[in-house]
């Protein structure tokens, strides 16, 4: 009878059905589309300037742009420095946190390449001891827009401060002889590496292929280094210090007589647009004393002149980047972007650090770490 059939007929039914019925829930659905690839990362831009300026105006005083860059995992600050044309303490200064010695594979850092101008006439060379900064201004010629120069330095060590004032270039050597000063000899015998009375040129000399001497009682000069590492830091006897290839540059364009001003100006205020800005370093150690009073007291002087014409300044950003020291300059005006911001609006650019800048190699970028008128020079390739 067909009611017989029945049964046969469910039965095999159900096992047509029983696969699907076997599969997770979620197989009986259409399968979701796979999730869109995340955005291309904005293509890297080359590097920005970072030696060399154009000065629009008088009233101009913050000069360059802040970069971002990625590091791979063999950069330490002290390639980044040779790479951009910085000074290490510049970088540990701009990136607080970050070990300069092993920052990390893809790590990206702030390169601080914008500076405000020392509060000084613009003539000839001048120093800001704090800044580890050299500026030059050459007189420009009829026609021409002023321009700057600036490049990063080492200064005297605390108990060898180099000295502040107004001086000049007395003379220039290539190829200089290194007379050591009986006080440096004195120093090195009793930490057990004597020193000859006289170095001749050549690779072990300290001062480099190029020395200008001031006109400063002691004998003092901006030279260039066999060790250029150390650039950026305060480690020398009170000479000032530059890159060699710096150094090579600024020796064939300044003439003896150049006026060279010494300053110490930790805290710089500068005007870019029509926006004020506050740079901030930390102070020499042996000024460290006088740093919340005095300090905020030259700072109040400085802002209340720049303010003059009606400036509405956001006095908790000036507090703010007086305590966190960057060294970088920061807008201090009321509703502008913060430092945050401007690190995050700034170009990423290509990594163009390498590992030959000093021809004794790796061995000697290693031990630098501690046990735990015309074109600018080229950066160090």
């Amino acid at each position: 009878m067909p009611a017989l059939k029945r049964p046969a007929l469910a039965g095999r039914a159900l096992a047509a059905l029983l696969p699907a019925l076997l599969l997770p829930g979620c197989a009986l659905l259409r399968a979701p589309e796979p999730p869109a690839p995340p955005p291309a990362p904005p293509p890297l831009q080359e590097p920005l300037e970072t030696t060399r300026f154009v000065l629009p105006d008088a009233a101009t005083s913050v000069v360059g742009e802040l970069q971002v860059v990625r590091l791979r995992g063999k950069d330490t600050f002290i390639d980044v420095a040779q790479a951009y044309h910085l000074g290490f303490d510049e970088l540990v200064e701009a990136n607080p946190g970050i070990d300069p010695w092993l920052p990390g594979e893809g790590r990206e850092i702030v390169l601080p390449s914008r500076f405000v101008l020392p509060d000084v006439p613009r003539q000839g060379i001048v120093l800001n001891v704090p800044t580890k900064r050299l500026f030059y201004f050459p007189k420009p010629q009829k026609g021409e827009a002023a321009v700057v120069y600036t490049f990063p330095i080492s200064i005297g060590r605390e108990g060898w401060a180099t000295p502040l004032g107004l001086t000049r270039i007395v003379s220039k050597k290539k190829d200089p002889v290194w007379r050591v000063p009986a006080s440096i000899r004195r120093e090195h015998a009793e930490n057990g590496d004597p020193l000859p009375p006289v170095v001749p040129p050549g690779p072990d000399n300290p001062l480099g292929a190029y020395a200008m001497r001031l006109a400063i009682p002691g004998d003092y000069l901006i030279h260039g280094t066999n060790k250029p590492a150390g650039v950026g830091m305060r480690i020398s006897h009170g000479c000032i210090r530059m890159n060699p290839a710096d150094i090579e540059w600024l020796f064939q364009q300044v003439p003896v007589g150049l006026p060279v001003r010494i300053v110490n100006q930790p805290l710089l205020v500068g005007v870019a647009g029509g926006e004020l800005f506050l740079e901030a370093h930390p102070a020499l150690e042996e000024d460290k004393t006088r740093r919340n009073a005095a300090l905020l007291r030259d700072i109040e002087k400085k802002l209340a002149k720049s303010a003059a014409k009606g400036a509405r300044v956001d006095y908790e950003r000036v507090a703010r980047a007086g305590s966190e020291q960057r060294g970088m300059p920061v807008s201090i005006m009321a509703g502008a972007p913060d430092l945050a911001a401007a690190v995050a609006a700034a170009p990423r650019v290509s990594n163009i650090v390498s590992y030959d800048w000093f021809e004794e190699g790796e061995a000697t970028r290693e031990a630098a770490a501690p046990a735990a008128g015309g074109a600018a020079p080229a950066r160090a390739r």
